[in-house]
């Protein structure tokens, strides 16, 4: 494998300096060992022959052996084309070209037997075939049996490239690297696993003889690709744990016990309970708690934050909350200022928006140590904010903070301090294993006592009327209501232009109401300013875009409306239905769709009605979107590549190979011994890292 990467691509055969730069470029491949990694993502059984006259419905891509009965030349310009009529002597279908027509019209010939293979389309009674592969009767019987497809690209296949070409040069590479590939992965795991040496893998992956090999292919290269990632990351945070010394916290005095006695609005649940305990004994280990925090809106993930803060003040140090918006830190600064007032914690807010006289008196406060809780935005994380003794650090909602954002906030006490992140995203289990597989997890799968399920229901356009004469009724019991547009993109003109529609159409509908209007290109005052209006019940209604996905905080609000619902995804959906359900009242969230939606789509929503449970609702949109889609995974960015596994889907390898690192790295913490140095130099090799995420999050 390791001569395989120092070929460049361009010198494959076929390949050359101009298609070399294109497959870089659209495919990321620039070795020859780049190119036998890039797997089929899908397979197609060329075993059977069908025949034109059964053709019917919506057919897959098929193949059908016949002859030519004759070749035309229609159409002008950019729209001229080859138009072949072939028949299997059972009916006919048109077989049309786009591109290379002098050169095909020359190379096919009528009344000779050929073997096509493409996708057959009917329009108007008639069948016809777009740019098919085509083969004499001989090399189409070396193409049966299952043929993999490649991942491609449109421009790509508008050069002329093809699944099939690329499954020529990948034979190529295989041809001349021989049959034998060094297998990185110890024996006794290919052994445990009974999994299929490296070399049989990469051959059968892209030319599997049956079924059954090519899935015992796909599990080999998939646990191996798991697997290196596993490895490098529980290494990476064993290192961080052995080598990162923290503050120790072994203390639970008068500010936790006097709050949890005098001051706690609730009973906690069991999963509240649970996390504390969780992070009350990371912090008594002397080494840096790195811990992530996930629930639902409303499971009170704050609360537990704030018991976390009180018991580092309880051991003598400083604790600092940052929040991605203004509006979430002022309001968790309401919340945790109010709960701590009885028992005299000082608390202070710092925003791009407060005053210097305050701002300098937080300063000295920091300083001299008399100012216990900081919370904020961006702001605390400037040069001049300096404390006395941080030492634990609340993130809210970090996928919103840059890196660096991060990093600066962790670096600002010469012991590095205890950094608890927080996420009201539900990340299935397979995905944290994974993005955040180097921080220890915590999950509050439990609502408070008296909070009312959300209420979700499906309406369409033609029920519009309805809809407005209960959100009527919803106004004059006092309630606030939340209009959400569909504008995911801010540059598209067409989205915006909606919204503005839509806020007119508001307002005369409800002209005795104050409606407030927000949306992602607004500058910050302003958008702060509208979204005042409604968090303090001086504007009844909210129309917005999704920038009230996260921050917002409005326990009279109780229907949250969205329009178009249908190109939302899953998880963008249940956080904006935990907008409302935030007070005693029972809440609604109504999804606006048109009549006719695409299947998938139905189903998918379907689902929102049917559960509020945000793991649920978080599995199900990664299994139809793909993880790259899930909000925070995006903004983050992987810290790895994959080429064949998928997070959403491949839950039992991601295990499985989890527990196999633990288990090696228990033998061998630092892959010193010599069986373990092939799979040292692989992983060093494999992954391409963006950061050592583990020391920032």
């Amino acid at each position: 494998m390791d001569a395989l990467r120092k070929i460049d691509i361009k010198y494959i055969k076929g390949i050359g300096p101009q298609r070399a730069e294109l497959l870089e470029k659209e495919l990321g491949l620039r070795s020859a060992y780049d190119l036998v990694h890039h797997f089929p993502n899908t397979y197609i059984d060329r075993s059977n022959f069908y025949k034109i006259s059964d053709f019917h419905g919506e057919m897959p891509s098929v193949m059908i052996r016949g002859r030519f009965i004759s070749f035309t030349i229609q159409g002008e310009g950019a729209k001229t084309r080859l138009v072949g009529l072939f028949t299997d002597g059972t009916s006919n279908i048109e077989v049309i070209w786009f591109q290379k027509i002098q050169q095909l019209k020359t190379a096919y010939r009528p009344m000779v037997d050929y073997v096509l293979f493409g996708k057959p389309q009917e329009f108007r009674g008639s069948w016809s075939m777009v740019h098919p592969e085509v083969d004499t009767i001989e090399h189409a019987a070396t193409m049966q049996g299952l043929r993999g497809v490649y991942p491609m690209t449109e421009k790509l296949r508008n050069r002329g490239i093809t699944s099939r070409i690329i499954y020529g040069w990948v034979q190529n590479v295989l041809n001349v690297a021989g049959r034998v590939f060094s297998d990185p992965l110890p024996p006794q795991v290919i052994e445990k696993h009974h999994l299929m040496p490296l070399t049989q893998a990469i051959h059968s992956i892209h030319n599997p003889a049956n079924l059954q090999e090519m899935q015992a292919a796909q599990l080999r290269l998939k646990f191996e690709e798991l697997f290196y990632i596993q490895v490098d990351m529980l290494r990476r945070t064993r290192k961080r744990k052995s080598v990162l010394v923290g503050l120790r916290f072994p203390k639970i005095g008068d500010w936790f016990n006097r709050f949890y006695r005098e001051c706690l609005p609730f009973e906690l649940t069991n999963a509240q309970k649970r996390v504390v305990k969780e992070i009350r004994a990371d912090v008594n280990t002397g080494r840096q708690m790195n811990r992530l925090v996930q629930g639902d809106v409303g499971s009170g993930k704050t609360l537990v934050a704030l018991l976390s803060m009180l018991i580092a003040l309880d051991n003598g140090a400083q604790a600092c909350l940052m929040a991605p918006t203004e509006i979430l830190a002022q309001q968790h600064y309401e919340t945790i200022s109010k709960l701590v007032a009885p028992i005299g914690v000082n608390v202070k807010l710092l925003t791009g928006s407060t005053r210097k006289k305050a701002r300098t008196q937080i300063h000295e406060q920091l300083m001299d140590g008399s100012l216990q809780i900081l919370i904020g935005t961006h702001a605390v994380i400037e040069d001049n904010v300096e404390f006395k003794n941080l030492g634990f650090v609340v993130i809210d909602e970090q996928h919103r903070f840059g890196v660096e954002q991060r990093a600066k906030l962790w670096r600002k006490s010469e012991i590095p301090p205890h950094v608890l992140v927080m996420t009201a995203t539900p990340i299935p289990r397979t995905l944290a294993m994974t993005v955040y597989g180097d921080l220890d997890v915590s999950v509050i799968d439990e609502l408070p006592p008296g909070r009312k399920p959300v209420t979700t229901v499906m309406r369409y356009d033609e029920q519009r009327e309805a809809l407005y004469q209960f959100v009527y009724k919803q106004l004059e019991l006092g309630r606030q209501i939340y209009i959400v547009y569909p504008l995911i993109e801010e540059s598209e003109k067409t989205d915006l232009l909606s919204l503005q529609e839509g806020y007119e159409m508001i307002c005369q509908t409800f002209p005795n109401h104050k409606v407030a209007f927000v949306h992602g290109r607004m500058k910050p005052a302003e958008k702060d300013f509208q979204m005042g209006l409604f968090a303090r019940h001086e504007a009844d209604l909210l129309v917005a875009t999704t920038v009230i996905e996260v921050g917002v905080n409005v326990p009279n609000a109780s229907v949250m409306i969205i329009e178009n619902a249908e190109r939302f995804g899953l998880s963008q959906l249940h956080q904006l239905r935990g907008r409302v359900g935030r007070g005693a009242d029972q809440s609604f969230c109504v999804l606006m769709t048109k009549y006719k939606l695409a299947k998938e789509t139905k189903e998918r929503l379907h689902l929102m009605t049917q559960t509020t449970d945000g793991f649920v609702i978080a599995e199900a949109d990664m299994k139809m979107r793909g993880p790259g889609d899930i909000e925070g995974t995006m903004q983050s960015g992987l810290p790895f590549e994959l080429h064949i596994a998928n997070l959403a889907t491949d839950g039992q390898i991601i295990q499985m190979a989890r527990d196999t690192a633990e288990q090696l790295l228990d033998l061998d913490p630092d892959l010193q011994l010599p069986q373990h140095q092939p799979l040292a130099r692989a992983i060093a090799q494999t992954l391409v890292r963006t950061r050592d995420w583990s020391r920032i999050s």
